[in-house]
């Protein structure tokens, strides 16, 4: 028998740390953040890089890095200009949204009526539900010289010829507003209808009239969502190609439109590349500034 002094112990198992389980919030992330990544860190990064190459290199091995795709872009005027266009037009299709869209999104959030908020919502989203282009030749036939508004013009005698209405900016800009102020519409209401009225009541029951009340007190609070809409539709106005290219016609050159030349007709994937680095680091270099400006003024710096 052996004694109790020749037993050896036996170890004792250790016990593996526990891993960590995974956050049920991080399987719902992960989806969208796979789609960001595939569909737009993916294609931005190959695009950035052929805009720095001097040819592609699938079908060239031989490339280096050049910077001639921009030298292009800052040596002829056409392009600047183009720019420029592109950001004008971008900026007075959101401020004309912001007008027009702001009063209708104020009055479907505070209409009380459940049926006449329906029919409201049916008429902002009935024209989400036709194409693009067929809205665009709709507007072609309302302000082409032989249009709506010229023939009805000119039959009543009250102009000789047909006014200027298309080809031009203004006719773009009309068919941008009408194409992307559902957007504001939707974002604002969403917004507003969230605001408490008695705020309202409480600035008129001190003295203040009802426009005050608004600008002091409606306005400021809707901030975030005159935001969140301008930043929707000048993202969307700036990088339109259809309703320019119909509208506009040989007129209105934008970089959306001088990027699809440079891929159907050239295949110069490098320098549209690079125009589309360039509209891209404009467009966030004026949203960033536009935010802090309009942080300013709300004085929400949680905006900033």
């Amino acid at each position: 028998m052996a004694s109790a002094a020749g037993v050896l112990p036996t170890a004792m198992p250790v016990p593996c740390p526990a891993r960590p389980a995974v956050s049920p919030v991080a399987w719902l992330v992960a989806p969208a953040l796979l789609l960001f990544v595939v569909f737009f860190v993916m294609p931005f990064g190959v695009m950035a890089l052929l805009s720095v190459l001097s040819g592609n290199p699938v079908q060239v091995p031989e490339v280096e890095l050049t910077w001639r795709h921009y030298a292009r872009f800052l040596g002829d005027d056409l392009y600047s200009d183009a720019l420029w266009a592109t950001l004008r037009i971008g900026a007075v299709t959101t401020a004309a949204a912001l007008l027009t869209g702001y009063p209708l999104a104020h009055w479907m959030a505070r209409l009380k009526s459940r049926l006449g908020h329906a029919l409201l919502l049916m008429a902002v989203i009935a024209p989400m539900l036709t194409g693009i282009v067929v809205r665009t030749f709709a507007w072609m036939t309302i302000l082409q010289d032989k249009g709506a508004i010229n023939t009805t013009l000119i039959g009543l005698g009250l102009i000789d010829k047909p006014l200027p209405l298309m080809y031009n900016e203004f006719g773009t800009v009309v068919a941008l507003v009408h194409i992307y102020v559902p957007f504001m519409v939707l974002t604002l209401t969403g917004v507003i209808g969230r605001i408490d009225e008695r705020l309202e009541q409480a600035a008129r029951s001190l003295g203040a009239s009802r426009l005050r009340a608004f600008w002091e007190v409606t306005l400021p609070l809707s901030m975030p969502g005159i935001f969140a809409g301008s930043l929707l539709v000048f993202a969307l106005s700036i990088s339109a190609y259809v309703t320019p290219f119909l509208m506009g016609g040989t007129n209105v050159l934008t970089l959306p439109m001088l990027i699809y030349q440079q891929v159907s007709s050239s295949f110069n994937l490098g320098f549209a590349g690079a125009l589309g680095v360039i509209l891209l680091t404009v467009s966030l270099v004026v949203v960033v500034a536009y935010n802090h400006v309009l942080a300013r003024l709300s004085g929400q710096e949680g905006l900033t």
